[in-house]
């Protein structure tokens, strides 16, 4: 008698499967909880700065004043860029700005020191470069698909305030900073999502690290993980006005189609980050003098209300991309903000990978022919 072999159970997308352990981030999407290393994205995003969050992610605790002061002269001794990448940028320069990030970080490869080196140490050090150079690239590439030269790093400012010199070449407001500031360390760290697994994959051959960021860079460039700011703001401006937000919703409910910046593949009740993001959107655009934004998103949200019941309720880009339009960035530049926000994280998974490094190397099950002769050509008809 033959034993009855157990059924293969699949899990698309590897939903609700555990495939190692991490003592970085705790989510509870029942909940809509998050936290870095303890600590609630509540906190750190109220009380906390984007460098000091970095080091946490990176290090494990919260910096004293020393270790932070020498955590912020390494970022800032690592906002240079090679003259041959910005040799690649001009090439590139009509690309979307994710591939020409992706190709530039994928070049730095060749010119830092420490590449074939796959040490924690050495990983570490790379993984704060790049903190830094990721924002140079993305600000290089806008001014140079725009005919201008890129602008220098100021050495004065910290990380989000030398972004926008970066990207705008004027000195930004205490508000934009404060802003975009938060809005990194939001996006910092996010457990296991597409681009984070992705960099584990590629981490877990023994590839440099660069290889696992420009590969975590090709999985956010698509609509499906950091797709939603950019979607977002062009929802807003279709619907135009507030009052054309319940017969949008109801439309797109009706068409079966989402409705951008609600639903996340993890939270079920509203992502705990949203809220950050909500209020500096309705100081911004009221300070601005555009407050029809912020209504538009709000006339939305009460539009979406009874869905929230069924776990489809507002996600952190779904303000995000009206607070990167309020600052005069581009729309394709929000989905590179994102990138910049998560290379500590990306570095974080990449070192708990190679902490006690495995080949990532999960099965499909086969659903093709049953085993059968081969036939030769001449034989095969017509």
């Amino acid at each position: 008698m033959t034993e009855t072999a157990e059924p293969i159970k699949i899990h698309r997308g590897l939903k609700g499967v555990y495939f190692d352990r991490s003592a970085c981030t705790f989510i509870d999407g029942k909940a809509g909880e998050l936290r870095y290393r303890g600590y609630s994205i509540h906190d750190l995003a109220e009380r906390s700065t984007f460098e000091e969050t970095a080091y946490l992610l990176l290090h494990g605790e919260l910096p004293t004043k020393p270790q932070l002061a020498r955590f912020d002269a390494q970022l800032k001794e690592a906002r240079r860029l090679p003259a041959e990448v910005y040799e690649i940028i001009r090439l590139t320069k009509s690309a979307h700005p994710m591939d020409v990030l992706r190709t530039a970080v994928s070049a730095l490869a060749s010119f830092d020191p420490e590449t074939g080196d796959n040490s924690r140490e050495a990983t570490l050090r790379k993984g704060v470069r790049l903190t830094s150079q990721v924002p140079m690239i993305v600000a290089a590439h806008e001014h140079i698909r725009n005919g201008r030269e890129p602008v220098a790093p100021d050495e004065r400012l910290s990380h989000a305030a030398n972004l926008l010199w970066l990207l705008r070449g004027e000195t930004p407001s205490a508000e934009a900073i404060q802003l975009i500031d938060r809005d990194l360390i939001l996006h910092a760290e996010h457990g296991s999502n597409a681009s984070s697994f992705a960099a584990r994959v590629v981490i877990g051959t023994e590839a440099n690290i660069h290889a696992a960021v420009a590969a975590a860079l090709a999985a956010l460039s698509g609509p499906a993980h950091g797709g939603a700011a950019e979607d977002v703001m062009k929802m807003a401006q279709e619907i135009g006005d507030p009052a054309n937000a319940e017969a949008y919703v109801r439309a797109k409910r009706k068409a079966g189609e989402p409705v951008t910046g609600f639903g996340h593949r993890v939270y079920r009740a509203e992502d705990p980050r949203a809220r950050h993001m909500r209020a500096g959107v309705e100081r911004l655009s009221k300070e601005m003098g555009e407050p029809i934004w912020f209504e538009i998103l709000q006339a939305v949200v009460k539009a979406m209300a009874p869905y929230a019941r069924h776990g489809v309720n507002v996600n952190v880009d779904f303000y995000s991309g009206v607070v990167y339009h309020l600052l005069g960035i581009a729309r394709d530049l929000f989905v590179p903000i994102f990138a910049i926000g998560r290379v500590p994280g990306w570095t974080v998974q990449i070192l708990e990978q190679l902490e006690a490094n495995i080949l990532i190397r999960p099965l499909t099950l086969y659903t093709g022919p049953e085993p059968r002769p081969y036939v030769p050509i001449h034989q095969r008809g017509e």
